[in-house]
């Protein structure tokens, strides 16, 4: 069997007018997985990701900590769904930018609920495809490697796409692909075994390379 990497962006910079960039303490995170991949003599026959800036930044950062020189297969499937669209379509109104626990709260409801009326084919916000598009486009990337790999791939992507590809694998309800989504942390690793035929769910969110006291401060979600 071979065995698929799924790992979440960095810290990217949210609240910011850009989000898709990673803060300073994403680039560490990134580093840090990287380092921890080569102690563990990881080796990947391919990499893809997604073609967002904060894909690429935590690959480089990856590959950075890994002494990896591998160029990455890019595959616009695996890139996040649009919040700021997905809320627009059910609250209209502009909202400031999140900075306090209340404004946090009310944009992560929102968030949920427009999901959740998107991913039921209730509405497509503005500038996004349908979810039976969005989850093609993921689905696309795991057929990719089911037919062209056997061994260890690595895969970028974001909180959307990973929690996507597992509500496919799993056959879960969108409610609780939401759920699995909103847990993600940034950094993490979700591992999937795979033949020609499937994919099988290993692991779930982990962040073995930030055990430690030392990292605690760096396990962020967004």
């Amino acid at each position: 069997m071979g065995k698929l990497y799924l790992v979440r962006h960095g810290q990217a910079s949210f609240g910011a007018a850009d989000y898709d960039n990673l803060s300073e303490l994403g680039h560490k995170q990134s580093v840090r997985l990287g380092e921890y991949f080569a102690s563990k003599g990881r080796r990947f026959d391919a990499v893809l990701t997604g073609t967002l800036k904060r894909h690429a930044q935590t690959y480089a950062g990856i590959a950075q900590g890994a002494g990896m020189d591998l160029q990455p297969t890019l595959w616009p499937g695996l890139n996040e769904y649009e919040a700021d669209a997905v809320i627009a379509a059910i609250h209209p109104a502009p909202l400031e930018p999140p900075t306090t626990p209340e404004s946090y709260k009310l944009h992560f409801r929102l968030l949920r609920d427009g999901l959740t009326q998107w991913m039921n084919g209730v509405l497509t916000p503005k500038g996004m495809p349908t979810y039976d598009a969005f989850v093609a486009g993921v689905t696309s990337a795991l057929d990719h490697v089911r037919k062209q790999h056997t061994g260890d791939v690595l895969l970028v992507s974001s909180g959307g796409p990973i929690s996507t590809a597992m509500g496919h694998i799993l056959g879960t309800l969108p409610e609780k692909t939401i759920e699995l989504n909103m847990q993600i942390r940034n950094s993490a690793v979700t591992e999937f075994l795979f033949t020609p035929k499937r994919h099988l769910l290993l692991s779930f969110n982990s962040l073995a390379h930030l055990d430690g006291a030392e990292y605690a401060p760096w396990i962020t979600y967004s």
